[in-house]
């Protein structure tokens, strides 16, 4: 396993409680999820500032870096060091990021809530993703997965406000759950875990319930993951690159219904169908 570099342990408080009050002017105690303001710097360079929900800060932050391909690998990485008193996270390399300007000067604003970013020159790299084409997954694999994901505890459940995405296998089983107040950073949390767990994900499965944009399916394609689900819709542009890229993109995955965009060669379909009505 790659060397793993100091980090911190600096979560925070994923809910607080305030006080509303209904319809019928009783106060009523509440949960809000919490949004909290980031600002990463590599190697003492102010990069940008993220507003999260602050559950895996030092997770998000080696996502973010691997997402915007601006470090190569974990082995890159010498300490994450988040600082909630001054709302950053230092982030330090062991041999420095060459040609960090360019690689920061061309951004592109994205759809992601909150705000996502993604630097220019990433679009550019869609044609070397290989995914492979010798895995599979079944529409029972796929159900079971959105059941476990229906039943899961969330932070979303308690409070609202939030995105959830979720690496698992195709047997369904849920490896990890991030919450965030944007699906981008949620994504991002689980490239930095996978980035320190050392897990491949060429044979997994990649769930959000966020709408599949483009930004999704470029994240999901640097982390080589053949599967995308969303309980949601997707854009045109999402559509596009990953027709492009060959991910098998499921939309609207709620019960046992789904709509399969892309990449319909990796679905089998095992699960016994309804029987039209005459």
């Amino acid at each position: 396993m790659a060397a793993r570099p100091l980090l911190t342990d600096a979560a925070k408080p994923t809910t607080f409680a305030v006080e509303a009050y209904n319809e019928r002017g009783e106060m009523v105690p509440t949960s809000v999820a919490g949004e909290h303001p980031l600002t990463l710097y590599l190697d003492k360079k102010e990069l940008v500032t993220l507003m999260t929900l602050g559950h895996a800060p030092e997770a998000l932050a080696i996502g973010y870096l691997r997402n915007q391909r601006l470090v190569d690998s974990i082995e890159d990485i010498a300490a994450v060091q988040v600082d909630w008193e001054t709302d950053s996270c230092a982030i330090s390399t062991r041999k420095g990021v060459k040609g960090l300007r360019k690689k920061t000067g061309k951004r592109t604003v994205t759809s992601g809530c909150g705000q996502g970013t993604m630097f220019g020159s990433l679009m550019d790299e869609i044609d070397q993703v290989k995914l492979r084409e010798d895995v599979t997954l079944s529409d029972e694999q796929l159900f079971v997965l959105i059941e476990k994901v229906r039943k899961h505890e969330t932070i979303y459940k308690q409070a609202g406000a939030v995105h959830g995405c979720a690496l698992a296998t195709r047997a369904g089983e849920i490896l990890m759950f991030v919450e965030d107040v944007g699906r981008h950073n949620a994504v991002d949390a689980i490239a930095g875990f996978m980035w320190l767990d050392a897990i491949d994900g060429s044979d997994k499965v990649f769930y959000t319930t966020g709408r599949l944009t483009s930004e999704m399916v470029i994240k999901c394609a640097q982390m080589r993951i053949p599967f995308l689900v969303s309980r949601s819709g997707l854009t045109q542009m999402g559509h596009r690159i990953a027709d492009k890229i060959g991910i098998t993109m499921l939309g609207r995955a709620s019960g046992r219904h789904y709509l399969a965009f892309t990449g319909r060669q990796r679905l089998v379909r095992t699960a016994p169908q309804p029987t039209a009505v005459a």
